[in-house]
């Protein structure tokens, strides 16, 4: 009978990939403060920005993103204690299986976590985080448990296998009572880890052997799992390329808008001062101002039209107010070529007065553009 550190230490000795993997999470952790990220908290567009599990963004040809989740934290504290959770269970895991058959079990049980939060949160979450791969190796941590029972001496095995499952269960519990956990990664990627297990379960003496039937099953099970998830992930409800562009167009419109406005007043100060004749006032608005609100409304208009686009109210005010602006300079240049004083005035009038649609954004949308995110 032999403890579980001297079965382990006869295994394997040393924990690379354990170690490679918090330093990973550390670094990208470390580059996300220095790119805008907050200590305690990540914004919504930060977290996208590095590659968030989202549904319209990663079923908008960005499946890669099921993999980058799985190393992005939103705070300190959320990176602490799954690093810790990693540390603990990793090296021991990392033992039992090897390098290779943990390392498969890790980023398995993280993608089908990912996959599996797609489908349970309809794609409508912005979510990231390790513990998905983390609750993996804890299955797998139990099945190695369970399958060397017999090798291992009762005491440690009981410490070991029912303070896994308690921490398992634990957490998952609270999974379901605090809201911005994401239960469903966890739960796919435990369901994964256990199935890994069996399915990449070492060699071991016989009390611990695996037939090559059980293997089979736990990779047809999980197989058969992988499938079904991908059959049922739902269609996204707009495409995240369309708001990027939408956002794009919105940023480079109000730009524009307080240029030309700048130009629209110094013309209007020069007409003023006397310096030009009404003929040049109307050629200059045109050119200046007209012709670019024109161009302008034409190009927000061209945007996809999609309700569902988080910015699509904003894009939709600003078009009726680039509009209102091309129709208040125009009737300012036919006034005064018309040298109509009255028409002039209330075009000036109808230029100082813009609709409701007026922006008064910066350009850069909140998080509240977007649905809220989830951790794990």
């Amino acid at each position: 009978m032999l403890s579980l550190h001297d079965l382990l230490y006869r295994r394997a000795r040393g924990v690379p990939v354990t170690r490679l993997l918090v330093v990973i999470n550390l670094v990208v952790f470390l580059a996300m403060l220095v790119g805008g990220a907050g200590l305690w908290h990540s914004s919504n567009s930060v977290q996208l920005a590095w590659g968030a599990n989202f549904g319209p963004a990663t079923q908008d040809g960005e499946w890669w993103r099921l993999g980058t989740a799985m190393f992005l934290h939103f705070g300190v504290i959320h990176l602490g204690l799954n690093l810790w959770a990693l540390w603990d269970g990793g090296q021991l895991v990392e033992r039992m299986y090897g390098p290779v058959r943990f390392t498969a079990i890790y980023f398995a049980s993280g993608l089908a976590g990912n996959l599996l939060s797609l489908v349970a949160n309809k794609g409508l979450a912005i979510s990231g985080g390790a513990s998905g791969a983390i609750f993996g190796i804890y299955g797998a941590l139990l099945v190695f448990l369970w399958l060397e029972r017999r090798n291992i001496h009762p005491h440690d095995f009981r410490w070991f296998f029912w303070g896994a499952a308690g921490f398992a269960t634990a957490s998952l519990v609270l999974g379901f009572l605090i809201t911005g956990i994401d239960n469903a990664a966890h739960i796919g990627g435990f369901l994964t880890g256990t199935l890994g297990g069996v399915l990449f379960a070492p060699a071991a003496e016989a009390t611990g052997h695996v037939s090559h039937r059980n293997r089979l099953a736990a990779g047809a099970a999980l197989a058969i799992a992988i499938v079904a998830l991908t059959s049922q992930i739902p269609a996204p409800a707009y495409r995240w390329s369309e708001e990027l562009l939408t956002r794009k167009e919105i940023r480079e419109f109000l730009r524009d808008d307080r240029t030309i406005s700048q130009a629209w007043q110094k013309i209007l100060d020069e007409g003023k001062a006397g310096k030009v004749s009404f003929e040049e006032l109307a050629g200059r608005i045109d050119a200046a101002v007209s012709d670019r609100y024109e161009e302008s409304f034409e190009q927000l208009s061209q945007l996809p039209v999609n309700p569902a686009l988080p910015s699509a109210a904003m894009a939709e005010k600003l078009r009726d107010y680039a509009e209102h602006r091309l129709d208040a300079s125009r009737i300012l240049v036919e006034g005064l070529r018309a040298h109509n004083p009255q028409q002039i005035r209330d075009a000036l009038e109808m230029a100082r007065e813009p609709p409701q649609s007026k922006p008064d954004d910066t350009g850069e949308l909140s998080d509240r553009s977007v649905p809220g995110k989830v951790k794990r």
